[in-house]
């Protein structure tokens, strides 16, 4: 989820807010953006203090290893649906100003074109390091993923409920989300290490000494940025950004980005409340289309038959694209003879490494086209 420089952002000129909501909808609201961490936690506490870490480690793995079917993996293939979806208008044609179709024609064509090349060449050469760095570079974007998406809730869910960003606001928050995005990235200090990821075996790119205190000192000062403008802004409006909204930011930075590892058992879920706030402005942005499209001049599907179609199409989608096509090509490639060498390096599941890979790399992108605020449809997060 994109805007300008970070993501799910929205035309300025929303207007008018919508109605507030009730106490059972904000709720709602606050937990499926990032609130439930914060219910989370206890419960993981209380999991941790009546089994143990071991058990409670097993139990919360496998939970989460399931619940990907239909959180994770369908959060993935919804952006291919989202995306791709009237193609040749969106690049040939006048639904994108030049410079969105510029973006999009590089997310929907470049972008996967360059990710299939070079997953090819280390799939063919047996080579860990070129799969490797591929498994490098999707760690390094997912925490720009994350900051982004986390602004894109502050500035969507804000602007929905009449509250609105100067321009020296939203930059404290972007330089907050950007110094977060770092500092996760570059701590703890890594020389370079042998690690294991998805089968495949590969050395860590190695990071500066200093850079752990450099980008820590800088996120440090970013928060003092971002108090200071909600002090600002509580002075000059005496009123802040909306619970959910600012809980949402505040969580995806703090808790999923920097300390995702402060709970060994909070690292298992991240990615499911992730998927679930993503899904959750999925949910907003097609529903409102799906109304839109109901009445004249269309008059078609009812919201709801349309919602389930895409509810069900990303089910199946993402089955295909991270359990079904890989385990296939995996399963296919057992009984290929391979040197031992090879078979060790990228170990027994190198297409479900790549698929994995690819998937989230190419998720980012397209995900920094569809949510900008350039994009026309973005209007219907208004209502």
């Amino acid at each position: 989820m994109t805007s300008a420089s970070a993501s799910l952002s929205v035309p300025e000129a929303l207007a008018p807010p919508v109605p507030p909501a009730s106490r059972g909808a904000a709720l709602i609201e606050f937990l499926l953006v990032g609130g439930a961490t914060l219910v989370l936690f206890p419960l993981l506490w209380l999991l941790r203090r009546s089994v143990g870490l071991d058990s409670a480690e097993l139990a919360v793995g496998f939970v989460a290893f399931h619940a990907g079917y239909v959180i994770n993996d369908p959060h993935f293939s919804v952006t291919y649906l989202l995306f791709y979806r009237d193609f040749k208008r969106r690049a040939f044609g006048g639904a994108f100003g030049p410079g969105q179709r510029i973006r999009y024609l590089l997310s929907a064509l470049v972008v996967p074109l360059v990710l299939l090349v070079w997953a090819l060449l280390g799939l063919w050469t047996h080579s860990a390091t070129a799969l490797g760095s591929l498994v490098q570079l999707m760690f390094l974007l997912v925490g720009w993923h994350y900051v982004k998406q986390a602004f894109g809730v502050l500035a969507v869910l804000s602007a929905r409920r009449g509250v609105r960003f100067s321009p020296r606001e939203r930059l404290a928050f972007l330089v907050h989300c950007f110094a977060g995005w770092a500092y996760a990235w570059s701590s703890p200090f890594d020389p370079g290490r042998e690690v294991e990821e998805k089968g495949v075996v590969y050395t860590t790119l190695g990071h500066p000494h200093g850079l752990e205190l450099a980008t820590g000192v800088a996120f440090a000062l970013s928060t003092v940025g971002v108090v200071w403008v909600l002090a600002g802004k509580w002075r000059a409006e005496r009123r802040l950004p909306p619970l959910a909204p600012l809980a949402g930011f505040l969580i995806t930075i703090w808790i999923w980005t920097v300390y995702s590892s402060v709970d060994p058992l909070m690292v298992y879920v991240i990615p499911g409340l992730h998927s679930v706030q993503y899904l959750y402005f999925v949910w907003l942005l097609r529903r409102n289309q799906a109304r839109a499209a109901e009445g004249p001049p269309h008059f078609g599907r009812p919201a709801a038959v349309q919602i389930g179609l895409l509810a069900v199409s990303a089910l199946g989608l993402g089955w295909l694209l991270l359990r079904g096509a890989p385990t296939l090509l995996d399963s296919l490639l057992i009984g290929t003879p391979r040197s031992p060498a090879a078979q060790t390096d990228l170990g027994p599941t190198p297409y479900f490494a790549t698929f994995f890979a690819f998937v989230n790399i190419h998720h980012y992108f397209m995900d920094h086209v569809i949510w900008r605020r350039e994009n026309p449809e973005t209007q219907h997060l208004r209502a």
